[in-house]
Formats: structure tokens, C-alpha cells, sequence
């Protein structure tokens, strides 16, 4: 939409929220030819655009600080004006607090996974933990249920309910009650860019996540106390499997989307960026901090 935006205006400011070439790129190294070379086409071309708006704006947001930093080294002659503005969770609607029903069956640990499933990273990455990482869940928790929770499955999606132990639901009306009750979240997600919002909402519902490297990027919590980071397979499953031994809400991990995620406090740190044009450069000193 940038290019509607009239070079006329007294401010122009653009909220990319992700340095979305870099994902395209990442799509090009997983996936076979042609497809690999029209994703790479599509990073390339995405990217030169993404340097010209970062110029022609007075600023330009991104939602996460390691979102920023990435599009101030690519486009350093525009480095003071990208700033980053971090999503926020509504805490009180991703609250723990409620009581909420178990849509788990009697006797089932669940462990969930909650997204867009007509989206290819998270496609990628449910296919990936239900093929590879939750048939070793099964082998020490035999009644560990694995709940794909989210809109549009694709076919490649459906097909894995055939597997022992996965569940497929399509949309639900609330995915609270999955967060709720589930031993833990997971965020298996390879192909990432920007800050994954499951991974905050499941924090805010004080359900314990694990999570690649890739889901945690941009999240400004702490590894180990905040969620599970882990780096293969076989780590993936034992932490999913300590989980369902010693199920525990994970409260400090709501303690740091309140102290890091509150939407009022977060959006008024782009406000100011509104006003006169003169207060721009302080308005950007206070993006950063």
C-alpha cells in the first residue's frame, strides 16, 4: 500500500511489522524448483522495494527489535529512521484466571498447536512435529493427544489426522480452552519472520511453550524461565514429554507479556509519531528505548 500514500502528506509513516523478503527467501531454500526460484525472485524483488519505502518514509515500524535491527543493516542510509513497535496481547481476553471447558476427552494430555492452517510455515511445521517428533511424544505418554487448532486446513493438514493420537478441528469458535488445559503449547515452526503471536497468546494463558529457535525470534522474554527452547528433534519431544509428566501453569511467563506485551503501553509509543513534523527525532529516540 505504500505506493498509494501521497508524497504530499505532512507525515508518512509505514508499519511493515515484518521484513517480509527475508520469509520469501527462507520459502526458496525449502522448497524445489520452480517454485525455489520464483520464492527467490519474490525475496529479491520484495527486498529492493522494502529499502525505497524505508527511504521515502519518515518512518518506518517493524515488530520486533530484531526486525528492526535486520532492515537498519540492509538499508543502513535509513538506519535512523526504523524503529521498532511491538504487538501486544490482550491480556485480560488471554486471561487464565476464567474457568473454561475441557474440550479435551477424559484421559487425554494435550498438547496443542493454534494457527492460520492454510499457511505454509504452518503447515511445515505441524507436519514436521506430527511425523517426526510426536510419535516419540507417544512412545513414553501413550495417551498424549496432539490438537491442531486453527482455520482453513489444507489436505496436507487433514491427512495427518490419520495419525495415532492427532486431532484436526478446523476453526473453533475460542482457542482459549485449548491453552487452558492443554500440558503445553508448541511452536514447531521453521520458517519464521516477525514475532509469532501463538507463542504470546499461549505465554498469556500461562500455558508452558516450546519452541524453535525461529518461533522465539523477536520475543522478548527469557529462554529456560519464559518458554522451552529447543534445537533438534529428539530435544523437542523431551521437553513435550516433561511437560505432560509434570503438567504446571507457567505464571511467570504471563508475568512477562504483561511487563513487555501491554497493548495501551505499547501503543502509545507510536502516537507522538503523529503529531508535528519538528518533534519527529525525539519521537524516534523514544521508539527506541
Amino acid at each position: 500500500m505504500a505506493r498509494f500514500m501521497p508524497k504530499s502528506l505532512a507525515r508518512r509513516v509505514i508499519d511493515m511489522v515484518d521484513v517480509d523478503s527475508d520469509k520469501w527467501t527462507q520459502y526458496a531454500a525449502a522448497q524445489r524448483w520452480p517454485l525455489s526460484w520464483v520464492y527467490a525472485r519474490e525475496g529479491r524483488k520484495l527486498a529492493a522495494w522494502e529499502a525505497q519505502v524505508a527511504q521515502d518514509f519518515d518512518a518506518t515500524l517493524l515488530v520486533s527489535h530484531d526486525e528492526a535491527a535486520l532492515l537498519q543493516q540492509r538499508v543502513p542510509q535509513a538506519r535512523d529512521k526504523i524503529r521498532a513497535f511491538e504487538n501486544g496481547v490482550d491480556a485480560d481476553y488471554f486471561s487464565p484466571d476464567r474457568e473454561y471447558a475441557n474440550p479435551f476427552p477424559a484421559g487425554r494430555q494435550g498438547v496443542v498447536f493454534t494457527g492460520a492452517m492454510d499457511y505454509w510455515p504452518n503447515i511445515d511445521a505441524v507436519t514436521w512435529f506430527a511425523e517426526r517428533i510426536f510419535p516419540a511424544v507417544r512412545e513414553v505418554v501413550p495417551d498424549a493427544q496432539f490438537s491442531i487448532v486453527g482455520s482453513r486446513p489444507s489436505d496436507a493438514v487433514l491427512a495427518l489426522a490419520r495419525l495415532p493420537g492427532i486431532v484436526v478441528t478446523g476453526t473453533v469458535p475460542d482457542v482459549r480452552p485449548y491453552l487452558a488445559h492443554a500440558a503445553c503449547a508448541v511452536a514447531p515452526l521453521r520458517v519464521a519472520r516477525g514475532v509469532q503471536n501463538k507463542v504470546l497468546e499461549a505465554m498469556a494463558m500461562a500455558c508452558p511453550v516450546v519452541v524453535t529457535r525461529q518461533a522465539a525470534e523477536g520475543i522478548r522474554a527469557e529462554a529456560g524461565r519464559d518458554f522451552l527452547l529447543v534445537q533438534d528433534e529428539s530435544a523437542f519431544a523431551r521437553a513435550v514429554v516433561a511437560q505432560l509428566q509434570a503438567p504446571a501453569r507457567a505464571g511467570h511467563a504471563r508475568d512477562r507479556i504483561l511487563q513487555n506485551y501491554d497493548w495501551a503501553r505499547n501503543l502509545n509509543t507510536i502516537n507522538p509519531l503523529f503529531e508535528l513534523a519538528q518533534a519527529l527525532p525525539s519521537v524516534l529516540e523514544t521508539c527506541t528505548a
